[in-house]
C-alpha cells in the first residue's frame, strides 16, 4: 500500500501555521519550513512583549505625573510623599489620566496634600472634586 503523503491532517497543520504568519514579508509567509520559525519567534516576543507592557505603561504614567507635578512647582517623588502621608488613596494609572485629560481636577489633587491632613480620597472623593470643581453635574 502506498504512503499517503496528502492527508487533510498535514494540510491543516501546515495551513494554520501559514494563516498566523499572514502579513510576514517574503517567505516568511510563503514557505512552511520559515513560516514555522517565523511564527515560533513572533509567539516568544509577544509572550514577553504582554509582560513588558505593563511596564512600559507605569513609566508613561510616571512621565505624565511628573510633567504636570513639576508645573506645579512640585517632584514626582515629594507629589507621591505627600498623597501617601495624606491618605490619598489614588493609582498613577489614574492619576495620570487626570494629569493628561482633566489638568484642573488634577491640580486641585496637588493642591490638597499642601492644605489637608489626612484626607481619605479614593473614587467617591474624586467625584466629590469633580462636582466641586463643577465638571459633574446630577
Amino acid at each position: 500500500m502506498p504512503r499517503a503523503v496528502n492527508g487533510t491532517i498535514h494540510k491543516n497543520r501546515r495551513k494554520k501555521v501559514l494563516a498566523k504568519a499572514k502579513g510576514f514579508r517574503g517567505g516568511r509567509s510563503k514557505l512552511f519550513r520559515t513560516a514555522k520559525s517565523a511564527v515560533m519567534k513572533a509567539g516568544q516576543w509577544a509572550y514577553r512583549d504582554r509582560r513588558k507592557k505593563k511596564s512600559e505603561f507605569r513609566k508613561l504614567w510616571i512621565t505624565r505625573i511628573n510633567a504636570a507635578v513639576r508645573e506645579n512647582g512640585m517632584s514626582y517623588s515629594k507629589f507621591i510623599h505627600a498623597l501617601k502621608t495624606h491618605g490619598i488613596n489614588l493609582d498613577r494609572k489614574t492619576l495620570a489620566d487626570l494629569a493628561y485629560n482633566h489638568k484642573e481636577v488634577f491640580n486641585a489633587i496637588v493642591e490638597k496634600p499642601k492644605s489637608l491632613s489626612k484626607l481619605v480620597l479614593d473614587w467617591n472623593g474624586i467625584a466629590r472634586l469633580f462636582y466641586s470643581i463643577g465638571l459633574l453635574s446630577c
